[in-house]
């Protein structure tokens, strides 16, 4: 089974960043394109980046695009996302998600593993 696991989320003040991990448990994760999503309670889940399983595709939400950036270390069997000038309206618990596909996109629904969140919160 495919098992992920996300670290690194936080409370940072605004202007603040962080560097969130996305790591595979039980699989080879450069043989998967992932996806980071967040969801606010009350909201609909949000594509936030994505990250092709060579790392030669990116794509980035128009909200964080210039302030988060995806990487992958396939040695290290993890997915970093890079966020920097954080505002508050980051704040959500952020998902990592993982299909083998050609590419990388940011629709939740053609992701079919997931890992279980990590809180980032951005307040004063």
């Amino acid at each position: 089974q495919l098992q992920l696991v996300e670290s690194g989320g936080g409370l940072v003040q605004p202007g603040g960043s962080l560097r969130l991990s996305c790591t595979a448990h039980g699989f080879i994760l450069e043989h998967y394109a992932i996806g980071w999503f967040r969801q606010d309670p009350g909201k609909e889940r949000e594509g936030v980046s994505c990250i092709s399983s060579s790392g030669g595709v990116t794509n980035y939400a128009y909200s964080v695009k210039g302030r988060f950036t995806i990487t992958r270390d396939n040695a290290k069997n993890t997915v970093y996302l890079q966020m920097n000038s954080l505002k508050p309206e980051d704040t959500a618990v952020y998902y990592c998600a993982a299909e083998n596909f050609f590419g990388c996109t940011m629709v939740s629904s053609s992701y079919t593993s997931w890992g279980q969140g990590t809180q980032v919160t951005v307040s004063s």
